[in-house]
């Protein structure tokens, strides 16, 4: 089912701040769906959570904990940014409440995740769009241009100078200097790298053979621990390359490149731009998983083609904890929860995609 645009690109502008209504230390009462202002976000938790997984979503959890936790005072969550692998081994294990991951469930963890939800199951539930940026620090290079074939090659150690012909071609008139390429990538599971080589291995194929996963399978290049370890490796490193989302690259302050797209055009990141791309995705879950499938060679003029969909991962039924997950995804899910992204990197969900988010969250038991 085609995502609708309009709801998305309405959300894009970076402007919008946090507006929510206090819900007080009491718990309430919301109408199921009643997300249209913020004082009906969500209804309030009163005992305490812990989750973990995702670094790509850390920011835009540290931003829905401190607003959730300063209307609900009942409330205490806990969440670590320890990658997506690590987050859903977690999860399996019973050590976390719910998981955030960069990919949706694969089916031999998606097997492991429902028996941990006794009567129920493990849905994935998309909460934040986080954009893929290419970040480098080269000096006197401020306006770079790179497609996936040369992405694929240079993460691949196949260009390994900065002034190669490859790249000197897709950057007319550029002084790019002959220093070495020094490619960043993460360590660990994530899920960051799962959907970055999702990009090279559907959009380069002849040049990236290494498939995709969430552990770096390419051989060379320099690792890094999680997107905040990439980002300062990269701001502090000459001649460095990487992929990490968004709200790291802007919280850094790193240049980032601009991408050729399916329509052939190089396009800057931005939200509005990586909006056009997930407006092209499908719903590939069944029955209330809600697992999205990316188009990365979407010819949609001026779309951004490298985007993620970073999910809560959490049992429709059987949880003990399942009113206090419950709450807080409601605020997460809402309109104001999502509204609050805004300024932190991130792109709001588009509505046609919130509302069926906010309708599984609401029958969670």
């Amino acid at each position: 089912m085609k995502l609708q645009r309009s709801g998305y690109m309405a959300g894009i502008a970076l402007t919008a701040m946090l507006a929510l209504a206090a819900c007080g230390s009491d718990n309430t009462t919301e109408p199921s769906g009643s997300s249209n202002s913020a004082g009906s976000a969500t209804d309030c938790g009163t005992g305490s959570l812990t989750a973990q997984g995702s670094t790509a979503q850390k920011n835009a959890m540290d931003e829905w904990i401190k607003a959730y936790q300063g209307k609900c005072s009942g409330a205490q969550i806990n969440y670590q940014g320890t990658g997506s692998g690590a987050g859903i081994e977690a999860f399996v294990a019973g050590t976390a409440d719910f998981a955030g991951s960069d990919s949706a469930l694969k089916p031999e963890e998606k097997a492991k995740a429902d028996a941990k939800c006794a009567g129920g199951e493990a849905v994935d539930l998309p909460m934040v769009i986080g954009p893929i940026a290419v970040v480098y620090n080269v000096d006197g290079v401020k306006d770079l241009n790179l497609d996936a074939s040369t992405l694929a090659k240079i993460f691949a150690g196949k260009i390994s100078k900065w002034d190669d012909p490859a790249i000197a071609a897709l950057n007319s008139g550029a002084k790019l200097p002959s220093v070495a390429i020094q490619a960043v990538h993460r360590s660990g599971e994530s899920g960051t790298t799962d959907n970055f080589t999702k990009y090279l291995s559907k959009s380069a194929e002849a040049d990236w053979t290494y498939s995709n996963a969430k552990a770096w399978k390419a051989p060379g290049g320099v690792a890094a621990t999680g997107s905040d370890g990439v980002a300062a490796k990269v701001k502090s490193t000459a001649g460095t390359i990487a992929y990490v989302e968004l709200s790291f690259a802007e919280n850094s302050d790193l240049t980032k490149a601009k991408i050729k797209n399916g329509a052939g055009e190089f396009t800057e990141l931005t939200g509005e731009s990586a909006g056009k791309t997930i407006a092209g995705a499908k719903v590939s879950g069944k029955g209330s998983d809600l697992a999205l499938s990316i188009d990365y060679g979407t010819t949609e003029a001026g779309a951004y083609p490298i985007v993620l969909v970073t999910y809560e991962i959490a049992c429709s039924k059987g949880s003990a904890k399942a009113k206090d997950i419950q709450a807080f995804l409601k605020y997460t899910s809402s309109t104001a929860g999502q509204d609050a992204l805004k300024d932190l990197g991130y792109a709001p969900l588009p509505e046609s995609v919130r509302s069926k988010v906010e309708t599984t969250v609401a029958a969670i038991s």
